[in-house]
């Protein structure tokens, strides 16, 4: 281990890398930070008042934050498509897994809306509401010729948008990728495959960065480098404990807490020597 990267995994490809692919919500923007606190309560709720359920409250948050951890980097309809199943699974009739998408949206935008405002009037900077050493990490690798897609599990309108408000979409341009309605249309998987054929690179020449299990799988699963980005949303300092954990799990080569060692990350990306 480093100062800047614990290396986990002793067979990480070794390039030579020519694309990056990003998640967003919590590996580069922190505008949606503690989304948890939204999501898993309101399942919790909904399991309690739609099926006779006598589990207490901590047995069904101990249950609910599981799969929606394991189910993190997806796009947020597989989370309340497993709702269902859990309201099933307790005698209960669910609604369309849509309408418990929109629902959390709704409940979540109450907080995302006065970061974004805050961010757009000025009161605060775009690069206190991100990851931080991104901006210079993305700068980085576009001078050196990475080609960069982003992609979330968080709606694709909402993500532009927010991509948008924090200055970092001209370094994705139209590569920037989200969740749709029609959820079987998006993937993580099916973009991995479209930049493996539309950039004409090996699995082994993408490097991705993420702070959940999906892109982290499907990284690893092309062959390519996988970087478990366990940020500390609420710090914006260090190794977040519990994420560093379920990266491991996933399959992650390297852990790194944030992009405060852009340079030397880069560095070794592209085999250049560490001044």
């Amino acid at each position: 281990m480093t100062s800047w990267r614990e290396i986990i995994r002793d067979d990480a490809p070794s390039g030579p890398f020519r694309v990056a692919i990003f998640d967003f919500d919590g590996t580069l923007s922190l505008l949606r930070r503690n989304w948890q606190a939204t999501m898993i309560p309101m399942m919790v709720e909904i399991l309690k008042q739609e099926t006779p359920t006598e589990e207490t409250t901590e047995e069904l948050e101990r249950i609910v934050e599981d799969f929606v951890m394991t189910l993190n980097g997806k796009q947020t309809i597989y989370q309340m498509i497993r709702l269902t199943e859990e309201i099933r699974r307790r005698g209960g009739t669910p609604r369309d897994p849509l309408e418990y998408k929109h629902l959390y949206h709704e409940r979540l935008w109450e907080h995302v809306r006065k970061r974004v405002e805050a961010v757009r009037s000025g009161a605060v900077s775009p690069d206190e509401m991100t990851v931080p050493g991104s901006r210079e990490l993305l700068r980085l690798l576009r001078e050196h010729d990475f080609e960069l897609y982003l992609a979330s599990g968080t709606d694709r309108h909402y993500v532009v948008d927010e991509l948008r408000t924090l200055q970092l979409d001209a370094f994705f341009g139209e590569h920037v990728y989200g969740a749709l309605d029609d959820y079987r249309r998006f993937s993580k998987a099916m973009i991995l495959q479209q930049i493996l054929h539309d950039c004409q690179v090996e699995g082994n020449q993408i490097v991705a960065f993420g702070d959940g299990f999906v892109e982290i799988e499907e990284t690893v699963r092309v062959g390519g480098l996988a970087i478990g980005v366990a940020s500390s949303e609420e710090t914006r300092e260090g190794i977040n404990a519990w994420k560093r954990q379920r990266l491991i799990r996933a399959g992650a080569h390297w852990i790194i807490g944030d992009y405060r060692h852009a340079d030397e990350l880069v560095a070794c990306l592209v085999d250049l020597p560490l001044s």
